[in-house]
């Protein structure tokens, strides 16, 4: 059916560009909420008034942090070319696109943790100090929990952010939905390759929006 309507497409190279989206967002994904965390936790714990409060820290870590979230993606791939070399060996394909969609999103999503953290009701973290909470139990027991349906929220958003940036990845050759469309599509002067790409990207960000959703109003008690 698919092969009559769109005759000038691949398949086999669509699904393999698929797989190679869902993979570099996967795993992108993951190491950005991890990372994302720890920045947003030394972020707001650093900041005036907190567990580790500490001027210069906080400089430092928000500095870095403005300065990644800053740079255009695109650049930053041709910023970070050699350090990918370095790392995975090859300047092409999916595992090459990692260390950059990483180091973009995990700033972006740290001042979205900031954000969730600091919208916690501070008398909650009064009543766990006063019971001699330790900061690591604090962490655990009360900011994550407490902000975890502003944390799912923002990596929904992440996460549609980084497959719109491995599309861009694609253009120089990282491979996906991007890559196809770039050098099927452009290059050759087929649209339907390009409209097909395109529609399989809007399918992947209304599946994660809709589980982003679900999940926050799950764990969401207010």
């Amino acid at each position: 059916m698919l092969e009559q309507l769109l005759p000038e497409v691949k398949w086999e190279k669509v699904w393999e560009a698929t797989f190679e989206t869902i993979y570099m967002t996967s795993l992108s994904v993951v190491a950005t909420f991890i990372l994302g965390i720890i920045l947003g936790l030394l972020l707001f714990l650093t900041s005036k008034g907190n567990m580790w409060e500490s001027r210069f820290l906080n400089g430092l870590v928000a500095g870095i942090v403005n300065v990644f979230r800053s740079i255009p993606f695109i650049i930053l791939i041709i910023l970070l070319l050699p350090f990918t070399k370095v790392l995975v060996g090859t300047m092409l394909g999916a595992n090459a696109a990692l260390p950059a969609l990483i180091i973009g999103a995990a700033p972006f999503y740290g001042r979205m943790v900031e954000i969730a953290l600091r919208e916690i009701d501070k008398g909650v973290i009064e009543a766990a100090k006063s019971m001699g909470a330790k900061t690591g139990t604090i962490i655990l027991k009360v900011l994550l929990p407490e902000s975890m349906p502003a944390l799912v929220s923002g990596i929904t958003v992440t996460t549609i952010a980084l497959i719109g940036s491995t599309a861009m990845a694609g253009v120089i050759g990282a491979g996906g939905l991007g890559n196809l469309a770039f050098l099927e599509g452009f290059n050759r002067g087929n649209s339907q390759v390009t409209l097909v790409a395109t529609i399989i990207i809007l399918i992947l960000v209304f599946i994660i929006q809709i589980i982003g959703d679900i999940i926050t109003k799950s764990i969401d008690k207010r």
